[in-house]
Order: C-alpha cells, then structure tokens, then sequence
C-alpha cells in the first residue's frame, strides 16, 4: 500500500498539478481506500517516483518546459543581480512543467526595497508571505513578490543579508534547502544541452 500510494501521489503531482506532497500523499490514500493509513511515504520517496513518472510519461515535453523555466529563471536572476539571487525548488530539481513557479531567494537590507527596484523595472508583482521552517525547529513569515515574466509564475521571497548563510529547511528531506546561483543555473542548462545533444547523436 504505501508503494501505491507513493505511485499515485506522483501521478497527482504530475497529472493534477499538486504542488504540495501533503496534500497529494493524502489524496492518493483517500482514493486508494486507505485514509487513515499512517504508513505515508516520505516525500522523498514521492519525489524519486514523480521523476520516473516524468521520464516515462512526459519525457515528450517536460525537459522542454524544464529549459524554459531554467533560462526564464537566469533571465530573472541577471535582472536580480544586485539582491544575490538563488533558484529554489522544482525547477532547480528538474521536476518543474509547465505549472511550476519559479522561486528566487533573494537578499536585501528591506523587502521594499525589492519592490521598488521591480516598479523601476516596470514590473507589476502582487505581495504576499511565505512562511519557512528551520532545521532548528524555528519558523519564519518572509515577504515575497509574485509577478509573471513570459507567462511564467515567479516569486521572489525576501531574506535578510544574513539569510544567505542559513538557508531554510527543504520540504523534501528536511535539510538546508538547495540553493544555486546564477553561474549555477548557467551550468545546469549548458549540462542540458549536451544531454539533449549526446542523445540526438
């Protein structure tokens, strides 16, 4: 059962466009009979499964969309420069599609700050919060900007200058989330590209 279960979250995530693996693990114990289970797979164990179902399902067309996100994402991040910026989340992973955001830490002294270099830009954001654990059990309400560039969603979460050098926890494994900056990215799409290019030979 947790097999199964694991399988059918994966399937929510890439098929239903469920970004949060609580609610997607939920949903497939629900629909697989077995909502009180307590035998849940870790979301580490899903992520691995939403990969595969990837490769196996989507391969026509999500790599696509991965490269697009990821060169969206430098674009942004050349914009950002002046504010540190580092790539986050599914399209740092490689199980971004065509649903996923975009998100970028970035650092400065205020988070107006940010905002007003956005509106210099000519920009137009909404603002929110996004709330983030730590390995040492503290959380933290963090100001963020949601905006689109290209028809993609990208949000940008504010930190502190000091937020560089503690990164909150991953939703994956509970570590130090992955973090790259833009030279980072940059190889990652090259990386890509040869890829692509060693499979067309």
């Amino acid at each position: 059962m947790r097999q199964r279960i694991t399988l059918e979250a994966a399937r929510i995530m890439a098929e239903e466009h469920e970004a949060d693996y609580y609610r997607a693990k939920h949903k497939a114990a629900e629909r697989l009979g077995a909502p009180n289970t307590r035998n849940l797979p870790r979301n580490e164990e899903v992520e691995i499964a939403l990969t595969e179902y990837q490769r196996l399902f989507r391969a026509h067309r999500q790599p696509q969309w991965l490269r697009t996100m990821r060169l969206t994402a430098i674009e942004m991040m050349e914009c950002l420069k002046h504010f540190h910026p580092r790539l986050v989340g599914p399209v740092l992973r490689g199980t971004a599609d065509e649903h996923s955001v975009i998100t970028l830490h970035v650092f400065a002294d205020t988070p107006e700050e940010v905002g007003w270099f956005l509106l210099d830009q000519h920009l137009s954001y909404l603002q929110g919060e996004r709330r983030l654990g730590y390995a040492n059990g503290d959380h933290a309400v963090l100001p963020s900007y949601q905006l689109m560039v290209s028809d993609i969603a990208v949000e940008l979460v504010v930190f502190a200058h000091n937020g560089l050098r503690q990164a909150p926890k991953s939703e994956i494994d509970g570590r130090p989330v992955q973090r790259a900056a833009l030279a980072d990215v940059r190889a990652l799409v090259n990386q890509d590209n040869q890829d692509n290019q060693d499979n067309q030979d």
